[in-house]
């Protein structure tokens, strides 16, 4: 390991209170990187079908990349891997803040985490040293009181990873949750119930140390040309968060509304939007590490029914998720159930759609007040919210069977089969497919189930362009010709962003793969022209699905909802579009090189370098 990597990566063993420091081969750096790439191959080679996601043999990876913790922008991230309690599969989080870049300054690129500790641990780490310390006095404490109590034991300044009590309590869709009340969150794939099945509660970090970089000068000559253009371009971001989207993600026919079934909910948008939110109870900004724009909310509420709340604000997925998705247009109850989804430590995407999809049976008659506890599950009903997400973190009651998720949900439950929605076992984020016909193949194709990021094909089609591979002008987002190779090309340009851990609102920004190949090369001195970029994405990509193919993911699992295929919105600005996916899936089996069944070629893969 050279620049941009500081050269160990520590191997974990809460079994044995051991730690083994480890040195990457520089062959390995270059065709994994870092970040998922990396944590993919090495979840690859040492778990597999027959690995329970909750044994002590799955291995729980934190993996920074070779951009992290320098003063490249938006490149304060860090991935954290997994095979996943939920969906059984290849799991992962991105997760940005300030951890990834501590651990890199307390002299490691990544951890790689086996065993069980006998009893509640926690972690703590400071430059070079990794102590085992007892944790039984924070086990049960929400995560924003484990990081006051923790940061009192090491040091005011260290950054916190840890679990809160549905982590502990194995809820699959439980999150690692950093920063504290910046409540930043490793929140797919059950990544958190992980975490509390070997009991670790907390991962401390605190570091010195420095990234060395091939050409500082250049560097720095380079983020001062561009931040201009970022800043400026991003300005909306700053100033309203992600959910200031919401009113035109609504007009589009994006918004899901009341578990994907209505077409529109255009006063509902404008009361949880970012633009109402910066009007009400906005009170500042959270910059991650080297981070420009600053979209990350904190947000206060001292009085009313949902005070108080103190911390992060609700981004776009979690308005969409607890509000428009259950009909709820209370941003203060919704900022009251961001809180509590970060203090109990939930993603708070499946969240929301665990708790439409119980509307909905409420709705339907299939279940009562008898079920769940006395609390009325009705569309809109901010309080029967709040109380099914305290509920759930705590895992008492009905909110013990909403913490396994909505596929099993669906099969405990009758008669709501066609409101169950899911991918591979994980819940859809908040995107809708029938807006964008490359959503709906990026759906079905993404490697952890449900995603939008693993190919954030949706903004080539609204407003970003991508000239580097072919991409020139923005996409006809209702399009289906070349869908395949379009979709294909941008998952592979994604495990790229997850591998370096870059943020991918730096496209917002007008940021192009040339300039990310600069700083790549400014940073590690690799010289990659962009076809070498794009195949080695293309590799960590491939690698994710062969993991896959080994727990038996082949074509039968490639699909989408009914209720996205066949249900036209109806009204809206996506009424009457349908994803055509059989067709898009033929495109993009054909551009990838696999079989028609969705198993990569023999030729693909010694083409790529993987041993099958």
């Amino acid at each position: 390991m050279g620049n941009g990597y500081v050269g160990k990566v520590a191997r974990i063993d809460l079994s044995k209170s051991s730690v083994i420091e480890e040195r990457m081969p520089d062959s390995i750096l270059k065709m994994y990187i870092g970040g998922s790439g990396l944590g993919a191959k090495i979840l690859y080679d040492e778990t597999g079908p027959e690995t329970d996601p909750f044994s002590p043999d799955n291995r729980l990876i934190f993996m920074t990349g070779p951009l992290t913790g320098t003063k490249v922008p938006l490149s304060g991230r860090h991935e954290v891997i997994s095979k996943s309690p939920l969906t059984g599969i290849y799991g992962e989080a991105d997760v940005g803040g300030y951890w990834g870049t501590e651990l890199k300054k307390a002299g490691y690129d990544g951890l790689v985490i086996i065993g069980k500790a006998e009893k509640p641990t926690y972690l703590w780490i400071c430059d070079g040293s990794i102590v085992f310390r007892k944790a039984e006095h924070v086990w049960g404490m929400d995560t924003y009181d484990s990081d006051e109590v923790l940061k009192k034991e090491t040091d005011s300044k260290a950054v916190i990873a840890c679990i809160g009590p549905a982590g502990e309590r194995l809820a699959r869709i439980a999150a690692i949750m950093h920063d504290g009340k910046d409540g930043r969150a490793a929140g797919r794939c059950g990544l958190g119930a992980v975490m509390g099945s070997k009991n670790l509660k907390a991962i401390v970090v605190r570091g010195s140390g420095e990234v060395s970089i091939a050409d500082e000068e250049g560097l720095i000559k380079s983020i001062k040309e561009l931040s201009p253009m970022i800043i400026q371009n991003a300005k909306a971001l700053h100033d309203f968060g992600t959910s200031g989207g919401v009113i035109t993600i609504e007009k589009l026919g994006d918004l899901p509304i009341k578990n994907w079934v209505k077409g529109k909910w255009e006063e509902g948008a404008q009361k949880i939007s970012g633009q109402t939110m910066a009007e009400t109870i906005l009170t500042g900004r959270f910059y991650c590490s080297a981070c420009i724009i600053g979209c990350g909310r904190r947000v206060k509420i001292e009085k009313g029914p949902y005070a108080p709340v103190d911390g992060a604000g609700p981004e776009y997925e979690t308005v969409a998720g607890l509000g428009a998705m259950c009909l709820i247009d209370n941003l203060e109850a919704i900022a009251k159930g961001n809180e509590l989804c970060n203090r109990y430590g939930l993603d708070t995407i499946s969240t929301g759609a665990v708790i439409a999809l119980a509307m909905e049976a409420y709705e339907r008659g299939v279940i009562s007040k008898k079920d769940t506890g006395g609390v009325e599950l009705t569309w809109g009903n901010a309080n029967a919210m709040i109380t099914m997400i305290e509920k759930i973190g705590k895992r008492e009651g009905f909110g013990w069977l909403l913490g396994e998720g909505v596929k099993r949900i669906g099969e405990k439950i009758t008669g709501i089969s066609d409101a169950v929605l899911h991918v591979k076992g994980m819940e859809l984020p908040f995107h809708d497919p029938r807006a964008y016909n490359s959503v709906g193949l990026g759906y079905a194709t993404s490697n952890r189930g449900a995603c939008h990021l693993q190919g954030l094909t949706h903004i080539f089609e609204r407003s970003v362009t991508m000239p580097d591979i072919g991409y020139p002008e923005i996409q006809d987002r209702f399009g289906v010709d070349n869908k395949g190779e379009f979709v294909a090309k941008l998952q592979n340009l994604m495990s790229m962003m997850d591998s370096l851990k870059l943020c991918k609102f730096l496209f917002f920004a007008g940021i192009k793969i040339s300039h990310i190949i600069q700083w790549l090369k400014l940073v590690t001195g690799w010289d990659m022209s962009v076809d070498e970029f794009m195949k080695t994405g293309e590799r960590i990509y491939n690698l994710k699905r062969m993991y896959n193919v080994r727990c038996g993911i082949s074509k039968k699992d490639d699909t989408l909802p009914l209720r996205i295929l066949t249900l036209r919105r109806g009204e809206g600005g996506a009424a009457d579009n349908l994803p055509p996916l059989d067709k898009m899936l033929k495109q993009y089996y054909q551009y990838r090189g696999w079989d028609d069944n969705g198993i990569p070629k023999a030729e693909k893969l010694l083409e790529l370098g993987i041993k099958a």
